[in-house]
């Protein structure tokens, strides 16, 4: 099984952080969030990166949680609370430090990049997501706001 495989089988369709994704679930059940709007109280997608391909830096106001499915490992990172760079890897080699869970908190700063293949992940976000709560990184100003991360800024942002 390659991407496209899971492309079509999944019904997956182009994400605007670079990747794929499908909504598989949104909780019955609503929550207020950080900014006091009701969502979901959880939300669930599929996502799949291809190779050489960017999930872009963003920011969402609440937490996320990705799992491991299928493929090749993940390689996520992020800008935490305290500037300080977080760098973790996705998939199913634990002997390798590799992770099946990978959990994001709310307002960190997050992309991802699969080195080959492909990865398949799920991501559960709560309180559950809604695009109104989502922001798409500016590469100029994030340079300006931490221009340690510069290599990392350049490659994970698409402007």
């Amino acid at each position: 099984m390659d991407a496209s495989y899971f492309i079509e089988k999944l019904k997956l369709e182009p994400h605007p952080e670079g990747g794929f994704y499908k909504e598989t679930f949104y909780s019955s059940f609503d929550v207020k969030n950080m900014d006091n709007n009701v969502r979901s109280a959880i939300t669930s997608i599929y996502y799949l990166l291809k190779e050489n391909e960017i999930s872009a830096l963003h920011r969402i106001k609440s937490d996320e949680i990705w799992y491991y499915h299928a493929g090749e490992t993940l390689d996520l990172v992020a800008i935490d609370d305290y500037d300080d760079l977080q760098e973790f890897k996705l998939g199913p080699n634990i002997e390798n430090g590799e992770l099946m869970q990978v959990p994001m908190r709310a307002g960190w700063i997050f992309g991802a990049t699969c080195a080959k293949g492909f990865t398949l992940a799920g991501c559960a976000v709560a309180p559950g997501f809604h695009f109104c709560d989502f922001e798409l990184m500016s590469k100029d100003s994030m340079l300006e706001e931490y221009p340690k991360y510069k290599a990392i800024i350049e490659k994970l942002c698409k402007d």
